[in-house]
């Protein structure tokens, strides 16, 4: 489909930051099931619920635009999910606190990617007229930062100085 107007792009952008969660939402609870730290792995499983409630949401937006939330593969997230599996579940670790410093920084890289189409989409949504996406977008998006900040506070209070 060409891209002829920003109603073209938002709602590819819809299907690819869909595409971007159900990617990532396997990897996030593999993370949260490695984690020896109970703040963290309560942290990502509490991230994983908002994965799929994030889902919900564009897939009920993309709806009601008559368009499929499927139609798009998200290349992106795909190299951020390889990542996370290379790095902090596949690699060999002699300490579990280095692997939950690592667990952070790979589920920050990917919760960045999502700030980052969430953010888009919320302006579109708003310059198209869809408050009411807007709305429900903006939600998800504070939702996201919210979570970013949690995992940056257990990073900062206990985890990295645990790991050094």
């Amino acid at each position: 489909m060409p891209m002829n107007s920003l109603k073209d792009v938002y709602h590819d952008q819809l299907q690819d930051l869909y595409s971007a969660n159900k990617q990532s939402l396997d990897v996030v609870v593999a993370l949260g099931r490695a984690a020896k730290d109970k703040e963290l792995s309560e942290a990502l499983i509490a991230g994983s619920n908002g994965i799929s409630d994030g889902m919900e949401k564009i897939a009920e937006i993309c709806n009601a635009h008559g368009i499929s939330p499927t139609g798009e593969h998200c290349k992106g997230m795909e190299g951020l999910v390889a990542e996370a599996k290379a790095h902090a579940l596949e690699e060999d670790f002699g300490d579990d606190d280095v692997r939950d410093a690592m667990i952070i920084t790979q589920y920050q890289r990917m919760v960045h990617y999502a700030l980052a189409g969430y953010g888009c989409l919320v302006a579109f949504a708003n310059r198209l007229g869809k408050d009411e996406d807007g709305a429900i977008l903006q939600e998800c998006l504070d939702q996201t930062y919210d979570g970013d900040r949690r995992m940056t506070d257990i990073a900062t209070g206990g985890v990295n100085k645990a790991a050094a």
